[in-house]
């Protein structure tokens, strides 16, 4: 059975390997450990299709070492013991190399077994993985290793890697391919980055073209069904996921609309509506706050629509509450109001009550005041009335300042009118 199109044209040497001019261009710094022939131990992050595995198989076919190759959704403490059992052996004088692909599946047991080997030079470890190292690598293993990020491969990038598939299928078939221009852009921008799904896209559609008199013909349609939905990067559980639902916050938070509808979109193609909602839910409370009290009620109208009509319907209230959060006036004041108030008490701990503030109860022989004293503030002009409401301790400190847009500001002037206060700094 033929290997797939992409492990058939895989690059063999660095300047082939498609993007990530920043580790691998002249003068980099992945290029020029490599051109230096000391292999350190490096950690290749990066989503899938990236380049990782190549690169890692250019450095050990130029290295000289001993190779040993193991993936971390397979291998087993018997298979890291195998190449432990390698060291010292006939042919491998050089060292050994072991690329670890996917290390993030390995346990922390068997991350340790290599640990010592790792340490005192006896293995050079290149490992691979999708997630981000530093949560899903031993901490160990990441002190003992360099990382290198490979980024997403732009569209433009892609495209004379699509035709150079279909110049190599034309030439391993013997036939004619006709493809336009529109359909090689296509599969680029269709591949979210990934060059490996760019060369799978490629290939089968060839093997779904039209075929007549020793030509293949690749159609838009054909194409359109094989590539859809291919441009989505999302990993519910892993760094896609928490990255998009990044940018899709602080595209809300910055009042920028559209972006903030790009990653929204994002997440309603991949089906996850119910991230969605709750970060919604979060920036209205968070983000637009106290600026526009009616925005949680809306986005929880919208949230619940949506969550009960399920795709695709719940595209359009989530679309209304997407636009409503990104074009609302702004205000952080009771998120920061509550964080101070939270740190306070974790440094100041819980001081009694002021005793007008506690519940009716026996005052005790040896009370200085007897009696509860409150006064009860709708017996007085505006509902308003003067007293300690924080414990002793802390009765002067300020948790909550008006935000500068026209609701807190309001609040604010009804606050110096009931308190007969002319200062800004209110109490």
């Amino acid at each position: 059975m033929s290997s797939p199109l992409a492990d058939r044209i895989r690059p063999k040497t660095l300047d082939e390997v498609v993007g990530q001019e920043h580790i691998l261009s002249a003068g980099k710094p992945l290029r020029r450990i490599i051109e230096s022939g000391t292999v350190p131990n490096m950690i290749f992050y990066g989503v899938s299709g990236t380049g990782k595995t190549t690169v890692a198989r250019i450095i050990a076919d130029n290295c000289g070492m001993n190779l040993y190759r193991l993936n971390g959704t397979t291998a087993s403490v018997a298979d890291i013991k195998e190449v432990i059992a390698g060291i010292g052996t006939f042919g491998t004088e050089n060292g050994i190399l072991l690329y670890l692909d996917e290390i993030q599946y390995l346990n922390k047991k068997q991350q340790q077994t290599l640990l010592e080997y790792i340490e005192n030079g006896d293995i050079t470890l290149i490992a691979s993985t999708t997630e981000n190292p530093y949560f899903s690598v031993y901490s160990a293993i990441i002190s003992r290793c360099t990382v290198f990020e490979f980024k997403a491969v732009t569209p433009e990038k892609i495209i004379p890697a699509v035709e150079r598939a279909f110049s190599v299928l034309s030439a391993e078939n013997g036939v004619e391919i006709i493809v336009s221009d529109d359909i090689t852009r296509t599969i680029a921008y269709n591949c979210g980055g990934d060059v490996r799904k760019a060369m799978n896209t490629a290939e089968l559609a060839f093997i779904c073209g039209e075929r007549s008199g020793g030509k293949v013909e690749i159609t838009p349609e054909s194409v359109e069904i094989i590539a859809q939905k291919s441009n989505m990067r999302y990993d519910r559980d892993g760094d896609q996921h928490f990255d998009i639902l990044s940018a899709f916050h602080k595209s809300v938070r910055g009042s920028d609309e559209n972006a903030s509808l790009h990653y929204a979109s994002r997440l309603i193609e991949s089906g996850d509506i119910t991230s969605l909602c709750r970060r919604l839910l979060c920036i209205a409370c968070e983000d637009v706050g106290l600026a526009y009290p009616q925005a949680i009620v809306i986005t929880k109208a919208c949230v619940d629509t949506a969550l009960q009509l399920g795709l695709p319907e719940a595209r359009l209230p989530i679309a209304e509450a997407v636009i409503l959060l990104a074009t609302a006036p702004k205000s952080n004041s009771a998120y920061e109001a509550i964080n101070s108030a939270l740190e306070d008490l974790r440094n100041s701990g819980t001081p009694d009550f002021p005793r007008h503030l506690q519940n009716t109860h026996y005052d005790g022989a040896g009370a200085e005041v007897y009696g509860q004293n409150y006064l009860y503030p709708h017996n007085f002009p505006d509902h308003y009335v003067k007293q300690q409401y924080l414990p002793d301790a802390i009765k002067d400190h300020v948790y909550y300042k008006f935000g500068d847009n026209k609701q807190e500001q309001s609040a604010l002037a009804y606050r110096k009118k009931i308190t007969g206060q002319h200062k800004k700094t209110p109490l």
